[in-house]
């Protein structure tokens, strides 16, 4: 049975349990996207490479519905499994995936056909132009199974379970490994199918990778196992619907604005041409690995403190807290200093061209640090969203977005190039620490602590 926040064990082995599988699946879920563009970038070209990392933008803007949604249906199962209730737990899960997979329909039918248009509207260079839309068609048709992916591995981790999205995940990244150059160069009989191969391979990994979860909840036997319990809860409960969407709707709207905010930044790149392009698109691969391992940490301060909540042992709050800070300053620090010293060599796995790579260094020295900054602040926030509060966190995040990161970068880069765009990160990163952090010591942490009803 998945863990439960308590006081049995020493909090820095539940951190651990928790943490350090999950850390690896989002590890694995950056490798999948690098390798797919390590080998777009030396079997097809740079232009390959941008051609993809082009799509990135939209992709973070589409998957920010289901990532709140997540977050919003992961606090409230991590309060129920806190409380030891497994049928509301069933019941938040089921309503959640089902609000989900109607979203990807809509937004599948509704998007695909303007795959075009989409890559217009971003100053997609027109060298890469028909295989940014090749490989964003294939993305957008398959948002219903991309959304299943990912809500269900949220949802297992609101119940303490981290191994099982690691094992789907190791299961979807070998098919992965195989697929894409299997279609990039034609092997086994497929048909070459030049930039969509990476996400034609992706989509059909991810599709197996469902199917094969859902007979390994079955035979685990576990709280969110698909049987006829969980199916007939997929017809939407109002009421849990409606929680969830007030605890999920704002982290929705503070990626989407994050999106947003994105898609003009990559429009300003663009404008320095398909180089620059390409060097955002390996400096995003980079900092993805740097960045995860802050993301996991809030993510389990999040899940522990719900449950903690939930169970009535709000006395665990402060040392939770103080855990994510030093784990995130351990290891998000260690990684960030790693990266600094091996950054030729990673920028080197996707660029090939020796202008370029020396461009995205200088590029990548200029945001590494700020990885240890944006962890903190997530950290901060992420233990507030578990007792419900949402709307001062995500108030302070998009505030910081829309007043600080996307004038900054607009400002610097018409001043000194393409590294403005790029100061505007840590700028925004450590806006957003200090506003977390006052909201956090002189209002949240002088409100009582309640258990979601």
């Amino acid at each position: 049975m998945p863990p439960r926040a308590d006081l049995s064990r020493p909090l820095w082995s539940q951190f651990l349990a928790f943490l350090a599988p999950m850390m690896l699946s989002n590890i694995l879920q950056a490798l999948s996207g690098t390798i797919n563009n390590i080998y777009l970038g030396q079997m097809i070209g740079t232009d390959a490479l941008a051609a993809a990392s082009v799509f990135f933008p939209i992709m973070f803007f589409l998957l920010a519905l289901v990532l709140g949604m997540g977050a919003g249906a992961s606090v409230l199962i991590g309060q129920a499994w806190g409380a030891g209730d497994r049928d509301r737990v069933r019941d938040v899960a089921a309503t959640t995936l089902t609000a989900t997979l109607v979203a990807g329909v809509a937004i599948a039918v509704a998007l695909t056909p303007a795959a075009r248009m989409l890559m217009t509207a971003l100053g997609t260079p027109e060298a890469v132009l028909p295989g940014a839309v090749a490989y964003a068609s294939v993305m957008l048709a398959a948002m219903p199974v991309a959304f299943a992916f990912l809500l269900i591995t949220q949802l297992l981790r609101g119940v303490g379970d981290t191994v099982t999205p690691l094992l789907a995940l190791a299961v979807s990244i070998s098919l992965s490994m195989v697929l894409t150059p299997a279609l990039i160069r034609g092997w086994l009989g497929l048909r070459p199918l030049g930039v969509a191969s990476a996400a034609c391979a992706t989509v059909t990994a991810w599709s197996a990778t469902l199917v094969a979860m859902g007979i390994y909840l079955r035979w685990r036997r576990g709280p969110l196992m698909p049987d006829g319990r969980f199916l007939r809860a997929m017809r939407p409960d109002r009421r849990i619907l409606g929680q969830v969407l007030r605890l999920g709707v704002p982290s929705a709207l503070q990626m989407v604005i994050m999106a947003l905010a994105e898609m003009v930044l990559l429009g300003l790149v663009n404008g320095f041409g398909p180089d620059a392009t390409a060097a955002y698109g390996a400096v995003n691969q980079v900092l993805a690995y740097v960045q995860f391992p802050a993301m996991s940490i809030a993510i389990t301060v999040t899940i522990l403190s719900a449950q903690a909540i939930g169970g009535g042992r709000t006395a665990m709050l402060g040392p939770i807290l103080r855990a994510g800070l030093l784990f995130n300053l351990a290891l998000t620090g260690t990684l960030v200093a790693l990266a600094y010293l091996f950054s030729g060599q990673l920028v080197g796995l996707f660029i090939t061209r020796t202008a370029v790579i020396g461009q995205t260094q200088t590029l990548l020295h200029i945001v590494l640090w700020s990885a240890v900054v944006y962890g903190a602040a997530l950290i901060l926030s992420g233990q507030m969203r578990a007792s419900g509060v949402v709307m001062a966190p995500t108030a302070l995040q998009v505030g910081c977005i829309a007043l600080v990161e996307v004038p900054a970068a607009w400002w610097l880069s018409g001043r000194i190039g393409l590294d403005g765009v790029w100061i505007a990160y840590p700028t925004t990163f450590v806006a957003m620490l200090i506003g977390q952090a006052l909201y956090f010591t002189l209002v949240w942490r002088r409100r009582p602590v309640l258990a979601l009803a």
